[in-house]
């Protein structure tokens, strides 16, 4: 009697873990709801640093003179050099030529040899970030 009444519970406590087993299993869908214009931003937000906009890391100058000087720096450089954006900046009165957008030094160091070649009077110089 003693063998089929622990039989019983044997077999009791094994659909019991079954049975709770799979009604406390989870299953669930996500579904995300987001504005169309995080997007937006987020696009904005890598044209600005491409265009060297929102960097903290150290750029390469070319040039700071008059605008028409400038437009001709930038010119020869985009034509020469594929690997790093370019733009023109504004500081009153003056024109600069920025180039590259580097997280660290040894990275603008790098490049600023190979610019030398054809911009003799570049330089490294980390520039303040724009608020």
């Amino acid at each position: 009697m003693k063998s089929t009444t622990s039989h019983k519970i044997f077999i009791a406590s094994i659909l019991l873990i079954l049975i709770s087993a799979s009604s406390y299993s989870q299953s669930a869908t996500l579904q995300v709801n987001q504005d169309p214009k995080i997007t937006q931003l987020l696009d904005l937000k890598k044209s600005l640093e491409k265009d060297n906009k929102l960097t903290d890391g150290y750029t390469v100058q070319l040039y700071y003179g008059e605008l028409d000087k400038a437009n001709q720096i930038l010119r020869k450089y985009k034509g020469s050099f594929s690997n790093w954006p370019a733009s023109i900046e504004y500081e009153t009165p003056n024109y600069k030529v920025w180039a590259g957008n580097f997280d660290t030094r040894i990275e603008a160091e790098r490049a600023l040899l190979k610019i030398q070649q054809s911009f003799s009077s570049a330089f490294i110089l980390k520039p303040e970030r724009r608020k």
